[in-house]
């Protein structure tokens, strides 16, 4: 049996099952365990649900913890369109309703974290609490990234290269682990948090055409994003920003001017990838918030 498919890779997380839920016109996968107030963690490119495998069962002993792949991610559908936020929170509110939820957390990073922002603000009448965890949302702001690094502590270069129509498919198809492994070596300070064998896990889903080209559209409505973004009302729900020293004063900043009141929480010696990179101190984190 392939040890990367979700089959096996439920196996290792006691009291989880998986499952697939049509939504809005697609199936959306999700894994689901533990018991009380339900609690959504939404995961970021280039990964999958199982970023969150290391916390799941830590947030599991208080919460019921439903770890979603989002369109276009992992072994939920991949369509050709429907990629902006807006509709991929309505993907996740029809999910909350079919689980039988009025109202959630929710967690999200990365692109997550967009797709969580957007739930907030478009159904804020499902969403207790929110976090975000190491990324904003697109703002104008992203209008003003250097096209060359200057110095900065991270160069998102991919933000671009997303963009592009077919090329990174054609480019990356089953040699996407030169990309992968790049991002994960220059993005973690803590070498360890992703191991080589999540690697495979996430190159199993990114390394095909259909897969590179549905991880692009996340990034190529980001224009239209930032043209609903704003006219977006601010946040009123109880929000956190859990931020790497690197993208801490960046989150802050968009939180302080699209949330009413947040809180922040910097997690040093940390790259990008919270979760997996420090998942006792971010489970810890949110665990108090929502308490």
């Amino acid at each position: 049996m392939n040890p990367y498919t979700t089959e096996s890779l439920i196996k290792q997380l006691s009291g989880f099952s998986s499952h697939l839920q049509k939504v809005n016109g697609i199936h959306i996968h999700y894994v689901m365990g533990g018991s009380g107030e339900p609690l959504l963690l939404l995961p970021g490119w280039p990964q999958t649900w199982w970023s969150y495998h290391k916390i799941m069962p830590l947030l599991a002993e208080k919460y019921t913890v439903i770890a979603v792949d989002l369109r276009g991610m992992g072994d939920s559908d991949k369509p050709e369109g429907g990629y902006s936020k807006k509709n991929m929170a309505d993907d996740i509110v029809e999910l909350v309703a079919a689980l039988g939820y009025d109202r959630v957390h929710m967690a999200g990073h990365d692109i997550g974290a967009n797709v969580a922002y957007s739930f907030a603000v478009n159904h804020p009448e499902n969403i207790d609490k929110l976090i975000l965890l190491d990324t904003p949302p697109p703002d104008e702001n992203m209008y003003r990234l250097p096209m060359l690094p200057v110095g900065t502590p991270v160069y998102p270069w991919w933000v671009a290269f997303n963009q592009l129509n077919d090329l990174p498919a054609q480019l990356l198809e089953g040699r996407f682990g030169l990309l992968l492994d790049h991002l994960f070596d220059k993005l973690l300070i803590n070498k360890k948090g992703i191991s080589d064998f999540d690697r495979s896990v996430y190159l199993q889903h990114y390394n095909h055409n259909e897969n590179i080209r549905a991880a692009n559209a996340w990034y190529q409505t980001f224009g239209q994003d930032i043209v609903e973004h704003k006219s977006s009302s601010k946040i009123k729900n109880p929000t956190m920003g859990i931020a790497s020293s690197a993208n801490y004063d960046i989150l802050d900043n968009f939180l302080s001017h699209n949330v009413h009141e947040h809180e922040m929480m910097e997690i040093k010696d940390c790259g990008h990838f919270l979760q997996e990179e420090s998942p006792e101190q971010i489970a810890r984190a949110i665990s108090d918030f929502l308490n």
